[in-house]
C-alpha cells in the first residue's frame, strides 16, 4: 500500500499527488514511468513520473480525472493509500552532455518535462522552455519552469495570455534568430511532437520525443504499445519511452491511439473475462 502524503487541485480536472514510494523514489530518473492499481480490483494505469524526492521516499503525479480510473484516483485524498505501484519503468532520458536545449511542452505533457527540465537546470544546462497550452486557464506550472529555464515562452491556441500560437511558432522564432541547440525535447501530444520534428528536421537538431501508446503491462510482452522507429518495430514501455523523433513514425502512432478513443469515452467497463 502506497500512502498519499499530499494532494493539490491545480485545476478543475488536473490533481497533483505525492506518494509514498521509497523503493522508487531511490531508483528513479527523469522521463520513467510507474504503473499503479488504485485498489486492488482495478485496472492497471501507466503515469510517467512528473518528479521525485530521494530524500522524502516519494514520487509526485501529475493527472488529469478524464476516465474512470483517474476519476478513482482523483477522489482519494491525503492519508489514503493507492493500493499497488510497480515502478521505475521505461528507460530514463539521455540528457548528459546537454549544453544548450529547448524543451518543448505542451498539455499535460509538462508534467512528463518537469523532472528532464529540473535534471538540465542542476546539471548547468542552458535551456529555453516553451509550453503550450488551449487557453490561459489551462496554464501550469509556468512559474516551476521559469525557475529552472534561462527563457521561458508560454503560447496558448486562443491567445488569452497574450501570446496567440503554436509552440512551432514560438521555437522557429528562436531558431531564426540564431539560436543553436545541442537537442531539441519534445513532450506533448502526438501532433505537436510531429510537428516540432518536423520544424528541427530542417534544421537538422537531434530531437528527442516521448512516445504515449498503450500501455498495459510495462515489460514489452502485451505488445501494445508497439512504436515504429527507423522502420524498426519498439515498444515504448521497454525500449522507451524517449526515441529519436526524426525515426518515429508519427503518422502510424497517430492511427494506433485513436483505435479505442470511443472506449476510453466510457466511464465503465464490463470485463469481458470476469465479468466485473
Amino acid at each position: 500500500m502506497y500512502r498519499i502524503v499530499r494532494k493539490e487541485q491545480l485545476s478543475d480536472s488536473i490533481t497533483r499527488m505525492s506518494v509514498e514510494a521509497l523503493a522508487i523514489a531511490r531508483k528513479a530518473l527523469p522521463g520513467q514511468f510507474i504503473i499503479l492499481m488504485v485498489n486492488e480490483n482495478g485496472e492497471r494505469i501507466p503515469m510517467t513520473l512528473a518528479g521525485y524526492d530521494r530524500e522524502q521516499g516519494t514520487i509526485t503525479l501529475i493527472f488529469q480525472q478524464v476516465g474512470y480510473t483517474t476519476r478513482l484516483l482523483g477522489a482519494l485524498n491525503e492519508g489514503d493509500y493507492i493500493s499497488d505501484v510497480a515502478g521505475p519503468l521505461g528507460e530514463p532520458s539521455r540528457l548528459d552532455g546537454i549544453r544548450r536545449a529547448a524543451l518543448v511542452a505542451g498539455g499535460l505533457g509538462i508534467a512528463i518535462a518537469y523532472p528532464q527540465a529540473k535534471a538540465l537546470h542542476d546539471a548547468g544546462a542552458c535551456t529555453d522552455i516553451i509550453l503550450g497550452f488551449r487557453s490561459a486557464g489551462l496554464i501550469l506550472l509556468d512559474r516551476e519552469f521559469a525557475a529552472l529555464s534561462d527563457t521561458i515562452t508560454v503560447m496558448t491556441d486562443d491567445g488569452s495570455n497574450g501570446h496567440k500560437g503554436y509552440v512551432t511558432q514560438a521555437l522557429k522564432s528562436k531558431l531564426e534568430l540564431g539560436a543553436a541547440y545541442d537537442t531539441v525535447i519534445a513532450i506533448g501530444p502526438l501532433p505537436m511532437m510531429k510537428a516540432v520534428c518536423d520544424l528541427t528536421r530542417a534544421y537538422l537538431i537531434p530531437t528527442t520525443v516521448s512516445m504515449n501508446p498503450i500501455i498495459i503491462d510495462g515489460t514489452g510482452m502485451c505488445g501494445g504499445c508497439r512504436v515504429t522507429v527507423d522502420g524498426v518495430m519498439k515498444f515504448a514501455c521497454v525500449d522507451g519511452p524517449d526515441f529519436n523523433g526524426h525515426l518515429v513514425d508519427f503518422d502510424e502512432a497517430i492511427r494506433r491511439n485513436r483505435m479505442y478513443s470511443k472506449h476510453e469515452a466510457l466511464m465503465m467497463h464490463r470485463c469481458k473475462l470476469s465479468g466485473a
